[in-house]
């Protein structure tokens, strides 16, 4: 079969095969002639589709276990050359270069690749792809000319066109624009998993923001925005089990939520005794307008959940909740009395699946194991002055270090307490301040422009369980007037960070008031 050097030439380089014969065939039934990689080639065989190999344009075989298969002049020149140009059309007539006006290339799987656990750096590398990235942007460079279809998901839009002669000239410069995007984004990751090894003491010199869409909202935080979910290849969604399409700020509350169920690590203690080692508790956590209102750690994950429904049955209202074990049972009996937006765990038993579901609009999602920890170990970027802030939590900063620096000791109860209460309120919107008593969260207040008002806020939520509870600070108190009023709210230990001028003034405080009071090295500001 000798080759068609026809202008409707297609060449054909596909790692996911998913559609591509249905697509060649159709090529095929047009009289296009087809060119095809040697996997891709044999792909089509094995359907009875016939393509020719590229090595009848190259005149080369693929070379280097493959590395080298299309970078050609006779393939870049097919796919480059402006049709309308009488210099261009001479010097393929001279040097016998057809014309390729289809172009259908999907890329290595780099990003999965480097997604699986244990995968290696010489794995990794040779995933990079070269040949079909150069291919992508040569055609999407002419797409005046040519036709490049880079997502097996463009296929049947192709297809449907060809009849009529193909796509339209706003078409192309659609599939060329998604070609660019994704030339982008498979370059970005690679540069993220080569820096990983090497940046651990700086931010990333670049910051390339090249996420895919993974789906259209149906607005934004409010109905007149509009809004989309953008996803990286590498990460996944927790899997939906049931009730309504996720929205913007369902997204957003479910990202808190989750986050929320990682623990920080233990701060080192100054004083005679090792902290005391956590026992395994799982932990349930509810966010609305992603503030917890919510957290409780018990030794049954049925118990975490009510215990912290109970914790405020007010704010919990229509807020979203997430536990780090499996929900069985008896936790979806108490979760199916109330109404919520989001129920996430990493496993949920039959007969819980089955309770839940009778709740028509009850978003469930089963996350991976690891989820959490993975977002909460991630750069945390948000936008500003047009510009992007990036931060994430240093590997080389000081460990944490809490001192007691009140007459009183914490009792054992008391150092649980603070240690949960302070574990909160990391993720609770400055000023946030959390009180907390028996691994419970019994008052949290966020987004208070002063400390005082936090602390009164919390301490009223909090009612009776104030008495004998641990009182947690995101900052400092500027004044003893905010510790003064957890004391007055009846709690009996304090945890905040040092640093106030008025430092001596807080521990007298606490001091008359016989409270136990920590001070911590590192604050815990949520904007």
């Amino acid at each position: 079969m000798s080759p068609q050097r026809s202008d409707g030439a297609a060449l054909l380089s596909v790692y996911d095969r998913t559609g591509v014969v249905a697509l060649a065939s159709a090529l095929a039934a047009q009289g296009v002639a087809l060119f095809a990689t040697g996997g891709t080639r044999a792909h089509l065989a094995e359907h009875h589709i016939d393509a020719h190999d590229v090595e009848e344009l190259t005149g080369y075989p693929a070379l280097f276990d493959g590395r080298v298969k299309t970078l050609h002049p006779s393939i870049f020149g097919a796919i480059l050359q402006d049709r309308d140009d009488a210099t261009h059309r001479a010097q393929a007539e001279r040097h016998g270069i057809p014309t390729i006006a289809t172009v259908v290339v999907n890329l290595y799987p780099f990003e999965a690749t480097v997604a699986q656990e244990g995968a290696t750096l010489q794995e990794a590398i040779e995933q990079i792809d070269i040949g079909g990235v150069s291919l992508l942007r040569a055609a999407a460079k002419n797409y005046d000319h040519v036709t490049v279809l880079s997502d097996p998901a463009q296929y049947d839009a192709f297809v449907a066109a060809l009849p009529a002669g193909g796509l339209d000239a706003a078409a192309r410069r659609g599939c060329a624009t998604r070609a660019f995007e994704r030339t982008a984004e498979y370059d970005s990751a690679i540069a993220r998993y080569l820096e990983s090894g090497l940046l651990a003491n700086e931010l990333p010199g670049s910051l390339a923001l090249t996420i895919p869409i993974e789906q259209p909202l149906r607005y934004g935080e409010n109905p007149q925005d509009r809004a989309a979910f953008y996803l990286a290849r590498e990460a996944q969604l927790p899997e939906q089990l049931g009730g309504k399409a996720l929205s913007y700020n369902n997204l957003l509350d479910l990202d808190a939520t989750l986050r929320l169920l990682v623990g920080a690590p233990q701060a080192l203690r100054e004083d005679a005794d090792a902290a005391t080692a956590r026992e395994h508790r799982y932990r349930a956590a509810i966010v609305k307008h992603t503030v917890p209102c919510g957290v409780a750690e018990r030794a049954s994950v049925a118990d975490a959940v009510r215990e912290a429904l109970d914790a405020d049955r007010v704010s919990a209202y229509g807020g979203i909740i997430a536990a780090d074990g499996p929900i069985d049972a008896a936790a979806a009996e108490h979760l199916a009395g109330f109404f919520l937006e989001i129920v996430a765990a990493p496993a949920f038993e039959d007969a819980a699946l089955v309770r839940l579901r009778k709740k028509k609009s009850l978003r469930i999602m089963r996350y991976r194991a690891g989820m959490p920890e993975r977002i909460a170990a991630e750069l945390r970027v948000r936008s500003a002055l047009g510009g992007v802030l990036a931060e994430d939590d240093d590997p080389q900063a000081a460990p944490e270090r809490w001192a007691v620096v009140s007459k009183r000791q914490p009792s054992a109860a008391e150092w649980r307490d603070l240690g949960f209460a302070w574990d909160v309120v990391r993720h609770v919107k400055s000023n946030g301040v959390v009180i907390a008593r028996d691994s419970v969260s019994r008052g949290i207040c966020a987004g208070q422009t002063n400390r005082v008002s936090a602390v009164e806020i919390a301490a009223h939520r909090a009612h009776r369980y104030a008495a004998g509870a641990a009182c947690a600070s995101d900052g400092f108190f500027p004044f003893a007037d905010g510790l003064i009023a957890a004391a007055d709210a009846g709690c009996t230990a304090v945890i905040a960070p040092r640093g106030s001028i008025r430092d001596a003034e807080v521990i007298a405080a606490a001091d008359e008031r016989d409270l136990a009071l920590v001070f911590s090295t590192y604050r815990y500001f949520l904007h």
